[in-house]
């Protein structure tokens, strides 16, 4: 008997790990930052964290779908729910505005840089001698 536990000891001794593959159980971000988005294919992407909430379109489909989520709640009965819903709604909200407020303030200094540039070249032009004929 003694000599058995002796040979399971030795089974458990000899054990060894097997090799990590690659993608077990990483978070998004420990991937190489070049191209995380196009090996994420877990098909949840509204909860999707490699910067879908930074595109302003997903933001407002995320946002119109809460609020529909809230009128569906509110129409059931359920005040809690719609309430909990509407409190996400305003979360995207929010984040909606703020990135409208960065596209604004982005589109404006494009403006604001064109329209200098432009000056310039209008204000060199006419530092020009003219040729003489």
């Amino acid at each position: 008997m003694n000599n058995n536990n002796n040979n399971n000891n030795n089974r458990r001794r000899s054990f060894r790990p097997r090799i990590q593959k690659n993608n077990f159980r990483r978070r998004p971000g420990s991937m190489n930052s070049g191209s995380s988005n196009a090996l994420n294919s877990n098909g949840n992407m509204n909860f999707n964290r490699n910067g879908s909430m930074s595109n302003i379109h997903n933001v407002e489909k995320t946002m119109l779908k809460f609020q529909q989520l809230a009128k569906d709640a509110q129409s059931n009965g359920d005040p809690v729910l719609a309430q909990n819903y509407l409190q996400h709604a305003d979360h995207y909200l929010r984040r909606y505005n703020e990135l409208n407020e960065r596209k604004e303030n982005s589109l404006e200094k494009t403006k604001t840089e064109e329209n200098s540039i432009t000056s310039e070249n209008n204000s060199d032009k006419e530092e020009l001698p003219k040729p003489a004929n």
